[in-house]
């Protein structure tokens, strides 16, 4: 699932006690008897398909008309019933007791592959925003005639370090929505394990989804949210901060506006710092002591496209994307280190600007782009190639933050004025 858009920030958590689904407050015993009941997110994927209708084989000509969804839409929100954030609400596990189910998450060290989570909180999130939509007209066992795509990834964020997630428990998912507008709608998602008899927390993630009419490719309207609880009216009063946070952001996107005047003299104070001061002259550049040049951080993969990566949608599965994203990212990071740092601290604003079809040549680009302490931050972008036209179009941007665990990491150091918007770009993510 993919598209485009720009980005929000913090994480509220959903209400706690949604941590009981999982657990028992007399044992760990009746938490695992209780989570076998739980349908595992390759059963998610399952039901989603169902949903939506379509196809399980590929065909080369893709039509809504095979899905069985030219079905009628609504007019307007108010022609829809008012949705509880409870009626979306999900729950699933990663079977990773189960060994077969397991090998595909498993790192070569036993450790967890954060990728393949991202694929599973895509997959959970999608399910969430079929759940929550529902038009009365279109009885039981009903197929949305919308599809759902992914706006932006706002924030995926660690709670717990990486050496305590065992990649022999079973992880426990769960979602729903909590603020709507009139054509869009914000998910939030957590990933929890048993930690010595206490079911915890250890990700956090928030996606921004938007309803598609597939066939004019237009908006089409969701079930408007009605929240209960106060846990749930402050989440949707958060949503509608977010709403306003990612307009104003989007003013301020140094693509459309010059830096902040702060900026301009951390950019200067930094080319002044490769400036051989004794030579008298600005053209004569060297590299500070314990630095690394931006442009020496650059690593770079090429993925053809194949049908079995593809969404419901018939285009490339936006989980499948993340992960190859943030597995160069990491590989990014490992070479500028020197070392195999863990999973990664924050996912900030995974921007999808287009889909990506099938067949495609996709050219992904990973910079370390900004460093604090032993944090590393790292831009990762897409395109596409075209190499009958030799065109080149940008679909994807991925802000990914590690820790290296080094606590001497060199800086990294922009030499030109790309370069260094980049710089002030990782900055303002890692900061955020």
């Amino acid at each position: 699932m993919a598209l485009w858009v720009h980005g929000l920030r913090r994480v509220l958590p959903l209400q706690k006690a949604c941590i009981r689904l999982f657990s028992s407050p007399s044992s760990t015993g009746s938490m695992t008897r209780d989570s076998k009941d739980l349908p595992t997110i390759k059963h998610v994927r399952t039901l989603l398909m169902e949903k939506v209708g379509v196809r399980r084989k590929y065909r080369e000509e893709y039509s809504w008309e095979d899905a069985e969804v030219m079905q009628p839409v609504a007019k307007s929100q108010s022609e829809l019933p008012k949705r509880k954030p409870t009626d979306s609400l999900i729950k699933a596990s990663i079977p990773l007791s189960n060994h077969d189910a397991r090998e595909k998450y498993l790192l070569h060290n036993g450790g967890i592959r954060f990728g393949r989570l991202l694929e599973d909180f895509d997959t959970l999130a999608g399910y969430i925003c079929y759940q929550h939509n529902m038009n009365p007209e279109l009885g039981e066992n009903q197929k949305s005639p919308y599809a759902f795509v992914t706006v932006l990834v706002d924030r995926i964020e660690q709670a717990l370090s990486q050496a305590t997630i065992s990649s022999k428990k079973d992880i426990y998912m769960y979602g729903n929505v909590t603020w709507v507008g009139s054509s869009s709608m914000e998910c939030t998602m957590y990933m929890l394990q048993d930690f010595n008899g206490t079911v915890q927390e250890f990700l956090t993630a928030k996606y921004l989804f938007a309803a598609r009419n597939p066939l004019t490719n237009g908006a089409g309207f969701v079930n408007p949210l009605d929240p209960q609880t106060p846990e749930e009216k402050a989440a949707f009063q958060l949503g509608e901060e977010n709403k306003v946070k990612r307009q104003l952001e989007g003013s301020k996107s140094l693509l459309k506006a010059a830096p902040s005047e702060d900026e301009r003299l951390i950019i200067h104070d930094l080319f002044l710092s490769t400036i051989d001061q004794s030579s008298g002259t600005l053209r004569v550049r060297v590299k500070p002591e314990n630095t690394v040049w931006m442009d020496d951080t650059s690593l770079k993969s090429l993925i053809i496209c194949h049908p079995e990566q593809r969404n419901l949608y018939n285009k490339i599965f936006g989980g499948f994307l993340m992960m190859r994203a943030y597995e160069l990212a990491w590989t990014a990071v490992s070479f500028y280190a020197k070392t195999r740092p863990g999973m990664c601290k924050v996912v900030d604003d995974i921007l999808f600007r287009k889909p990506v079809e099938i067949g495609s040549l996709l050219f992904l680009s990973a910079q370390v782009v900004y460093t604090n302490g032993s944090d590393a931050q790292v831009h990762v972008h897409a395109e596409v190639l075209n190499p009958v036209k030799g065109t080149r179009e940008t679909t994807n941007d991925f802000h990914f933050t590690f820790d290296t665990g080094v606590p001497d990491l060199p800086r990294v150091v922009p030499q030109t004025y790309a370069e260094s918007m980049m710089y002030l770009i990782g900055k303002r993510h890692y900061e955020s």
